[in-house]
């Protein structure tokens, strides 16, 4: 990407076209933004990049069946994305101590800040509207009214259609086995028992969302919502999580924020309900293998004769009500197995029917 060369109309239009826009700079202007954001967005050097990029990453060798929790990063913008002091080096510790980590996009925040400017559009409208409650008859000032609000929603809709789906071509283009972006208006009605949508400030409802909608789908053993010393939104959420474990028995909630108690402090409270996600993910490991009628020798033979198991980008099919992807992974082997093997009968049966009629004639 650094040596290629950026689109220029004078270069890359057809020939009638480039002695206009060399004497209109204005026309000139105006193609080369088009064209530049059209190579942005659906160039081949960046779709040749990607593929560079994941097949070098696909010749990696991973073994999914080491068993660990699965953690789900929350919390403030920053404090949740970001890798070093910010939050404590807390990734790094986090598989130091044998977990998977979850760490939420940048594209979600994106797309809340999308999903608020649509839902405040709608609560607004009827302050905002350019006729205030006009007649049955006026049906110029109703359709101003109505035309108005849908010009702003369908706008903003657009927005997150394009957002969507550039988000999830280029996660299709690096292997595909990343999280999908998780519906906003979701996330909203998950939280709304518990915090209001337009409490704004923050991440606004997103951290009680999450902290439901990946529980209740079985998407991780524990959350942790990370965040810097004294965020008054990150707080009050934390406030209501006591109101959402109270509902939720089996979740493993956890809040950090990155106060003046230190590094050390952290990770031992981390440690501590790490240790409970870890035997959640053990038991449900066990149930997974157990529930497949074979044992981890014979998973691991299966895996050993097909290489392409072994493949960080082979995609594991996701099964409701198991988080684990070493579970996972199990219970998709063992399919896999199954099918080889009612495949290996029927071609015996073949050839073994087929066999008589051959020594008859």
């Amino acid at each position: 990407l650094k040596n290629r060369k950026a689109f220029e109309i004078e270069q890359s239009g057809p020939e009638w076209l480039k002695p206009k826009v060399k004497s209109n700079k204005i026309l000139r202007n105006t193609f080369n933004v088009f064209g530049k954001w059209h190579e942005h967005m659906w160039g081949k050097d960046y779709l040749k990049v990607l593929h560079t990029a994941r097949e070098k990453m696909n010749s990696i060798e991973v073994d999914r069946l080491r068993v660990k929790p699965v953690v789900k990063i929350t919390g403030e913008f920053w404090a949740q994305i970001t890798e070093g002091d910010g939050n404590f080096h807390m990734f790094e510790f986090l598989e130091r101590e044998g977990s998977q980590v979850i760490v939420e996009p940048i594209a979600t925040w994106v797309a809340y800040l999308m999903y608020q400017a649509k839902a405040h559009a709608k609560a607004k409208w009827p302050v905002n509207q350019p006729y205030k409650n006009p007649e049955w008859y006026e049906f110029k000032k109703q359709f101003a009214n109505y035309i108005g609000l849908r010009k702003k929603l369908w706008g903003i809709g657009v927005g997150q259609k394009m957002w969507n789906f550039f988000y999830h071509r280029t996660a299709k283009q690096l292997g595909g086995i990343t999280h999908e972006l998780v519906s906003q208006t979701d996330l909203a009605d998950l939280a709304h028992p518990f915090y209001n949508q337009f409490a704004r400030g923050g991440e606004g409802h997103l951290e009680v969302g999450k902290n439901v909608y990946y529980t209740i789908h079985k998407l991780c053993h524990m959350v942790l919502a990370l965040k810097p010393f004294g965020c008054m939104p990150s707080s009050q959420s934390d406030g209501v999580q006591s109101a959402v474990i109270n509902k939720f028995k089996d979740m493993i909630f956890l809040p950090i924020e990155t106060s003046g108690e230190g590094e050390v402090n952290a990770h031992s409270r981390v440690q501590m309900a790490l240790g409970e996600a870890k035997v959640k993910a053990k038991a449900e490991f066990e149930q997974c293998l157990k529930s497949t009628g074979k044992s981890m020798a014979e998973i691991r033979e299966y895996i050993d004769e097909h290489p392409e198991l072994k493949r960080p980008f082979y995609h594991v099919p996701h099964r409701d009500g198991v988080a684990g992807t070493a579970a996972q992974f199990v219970l998709h082997v063992s399919d896999r197995i199954d099918k080889d093997t009612r495949f290996w009968k029927k071609s015996r049966v073949r050839v073994n029917e087929a066999a008589p009629a051959m020594s008859g004639d």
